[in-house]
């Protein structure tokens, strides 16, 4: 499950940065490639900021794996992959640059999504067909 951050208990609290680490199921339909699929959670691990104007700098990483039939020969193959998290969250509706968030809770669903549609490959390629590329 994907946490929020409750700014306002924190801000309250006056706690300005912290961190979280959690796992959640990814949607299937965010990978494209076929004959592959994600095996198991993504876990992700963030650290967070809280400015002064209630804005909130969400960065970190998410792990996660895929398997399936390779792209190019249709070995089934497995791959561990890892991608950036990088949000910059203000009160409000999002301005298109910037994640928004109203009543002092910030979803990081969208975020989440985000980054790991980003972090997906165009193709899945097993070792032998990965080496023969980069030859």
């Amino acid at each position: 499950m994907i946490p929020e951050i409750d700014v306002r208990t924190l801000t309250a609290r006056k706690i300005s940065e912290g961190t979280l680490a959690f796992s959640f199921e990814p949607e299937a339909d965010l990978l494209e490639i076929p004959y592959v699929q994600f095996e198991g959670a993504v876990k992700a691990e963030l650290t967070y900021r809280i400015f002064e104007d209630d804005s909130v700098e969400v960065v970190g990483r998410i792990f996660f794996a895929l398997s399936g039939s390779c792209s190019r020969c249709l070995k089934e193959t497995r791959k561990e992959l890892t991608g950036e998290v990088d949000g910059f969250f203000l009160p409000g509706e999002s301005d298109g640059e910037n994640y928004g968030y109203v009543g002092g809770k910030i979803s990081l669903s969208e975020l989440m999504r985000d980054s790991l549609m980003f972090a997906l490959p165009s193709r899945l390629l097993c070792d032998a067909c990965t080496q023969w590329e980069n030859e």
